[in-house]
């Protein structure tokens, strides 16, 4: 079987209708086909393949948001393909069985499926399950996004906030927040002044009318840097600065 035999569409990928991106692995033809045309009308862009080996051409030719993937499949079973896609990477499942087994309903939740539906279904209930999974992962990523670790700190994005692990409130102004981002976002690498003040001036112009290097001094205070002998904001002499803080994210 071709690794695409039925699309919703023959759009570019770059189409900015299309604010998702499904692959549904199923084998049975009219359903997979139902399910293409009708996500296609939430600006859903669906792909459809019929088994494992064309699932895993699909995901290595193409970026999908959500995997759709049927229990009962030819070759490996949705469970084998469930476990192999967790392994790979962390898109969200929604599995799809024509079984009301609660043992396979279990098993797939436990192999890292993230909803499960029973066939036959609603078209829109399956709408509802792909727009609610994709809200609570990018919720999730999102609050992974706003407390990010790096050595013994972890900056708090939404109060900007660094906490210490004995639990430390350390506040940061604007412009100290600002370039601290700077910093993570591009760790171990050298980073210019004129690099670091565009970078990180954000709407407040005023925040860095004074030196870059006052604002390199301060944000060093804070993060208890020595700035004889600076571990994470280290000088890179007639260069500029580069952040060293290990075990980010």
């Amino acid at each position: 079987m071709h690794n695409n035999p039925a699309t919703a569409t023959d759009e570019p990928k770059d189409d900015k209708r299309w604010s998702i991106r499904a692959l549904i692995v199923d084998d049975d033809v009219p359903i997979r086909e139902l399910m293409i045309d009708y996500l296609a009308r939430f600006n859903i862009h669906a792909s459809g393949v019929t088994d494992g080996a064309a699932m895993r051409q699909a995901m290595q030719a193409e970026r999908y948001d959500v995997v759709v993937l049927d229990l009962m499949l030819p070759g490996e079973d949705g469970l084998s393909l469930c476990r192999w896609l967790r392994a790979e990477s962390d898109i969200p499942i929604l599995m799809l069985t024509a079984r009301c087994e609660p043992t396979d309903r279990i098993i797939g939740l436990e192999l890292g499926a993230d909803d499960y539906m029973a066939k036959p279904f609603e078209p829109r209930e399956l709408v509802a399950r792909i727009q609610t999974i994709l809200r609570r992962v990018r919720d999730d990523r999102s609050e992974q996004r706003s407390n990010i670790r790096f050595d013994n700190w972890r900056l708090n994005s939404v109060l900007r906030q660094l906490v210490a692990d004995d639990g430390l409130v350390v506040p940061l102004s604007n412009a100290e927040f600002r370039l601290l981002w700077v910093f993570i976002e591009r760790p171990r690498r050298v980073l210019s002044r004129e690099q670091l003040l565009d970078a990180a001036r954000g709407r407040s112009i005023e925040a860095f009318d004074r030196s870059i290097d006052l604002l390199v001094s301060r944000l060093r205070q804070k993060l208890g840097d020595d700035p004889k002998a600076p571990h994470l904001i280290k000088t890179v002499r007639g260069e500029g600065y580069l952040f060293d803080a290990r075990d980010i994210g």
